[in-house]
């Protein structure tokens, strides 16, 4: 039997990038082999991956970054960004029901999600070049689409699919 439950949710995870916890570090030696690495990704299927929309390396922090006192945007502005661009998505996609840019069908995705022909080229090269999935390509676009949003912008432009496709970290770093 199959059933279905609603459910709307954030999932945020965290994983090593190998078995030793090195892999890709630059200050520390991998002791993995590439099979080793292979069989530890394996842990989580292709399909799972591919339904995350962003997949972030994040590298080990340096002592002087931790305790530089650099200037960074503060939270009161980004929360302002946020807001204003979720009511430019729920403006955009109230007539069909539903309130921000992940909810989007592939119909509404094709929609509202147009790409000029400098992004269709960047897509077409990431797609061939990464072997992405279709669902990874409509994960792109709702994340370019949101993006824009971020920046105000009523395009998606190019740097924002650049962005998003830089999001899809593990469809690149693991093939081998």
């Amino acid at each position: 039997m199959s059933l279905t439950f609603p459910a709307r949710f954030t999932l945020a995870a965290a994983m090593n990038p190998c078995q030793c916890g090195f892999f890709g570090d630059p200050l520390h030696e991998c002791t993995c082999t590439p099979p080793l690495i292979q069989r530890y990704m394996a842990r989580i299927s292709g399909p799972l991956l591919d339904r995350i929309d962003l997949h972030i390396q994040v590298p080990a922090v340096k002592y002087k970054e931790l305790v530089q006192d650099e200037k960074s945007e503060d939270s009161a502005t980004i929360r302002r960004r946020i807001i204003a661009a979720r009511q430019i998505q729920a403006g955009r996609l109230e007539s069909f029901g539903i309130y921000c840019n992940a909810q989007m069908t592939p119909r509404t995705l094709r929609r509202f999600c147009k790409l000029d022909s400098e992004c269709e080229k960047q897509m077409e090269n990431a797609i061939t070049r990464l072997g992405l999935s279709a669902r990874a390509y409509d994960r792109i676009l709702r994340v370019s689409r949101t993006m824009a949003d971020l920046e105000g912008a009523e395009k998606i432009q190019a740097r924002h699919v650049a962005e998003a496709i830089q999001y899809r970290t593990l469809d690149r770093t693991y093939r081998m």
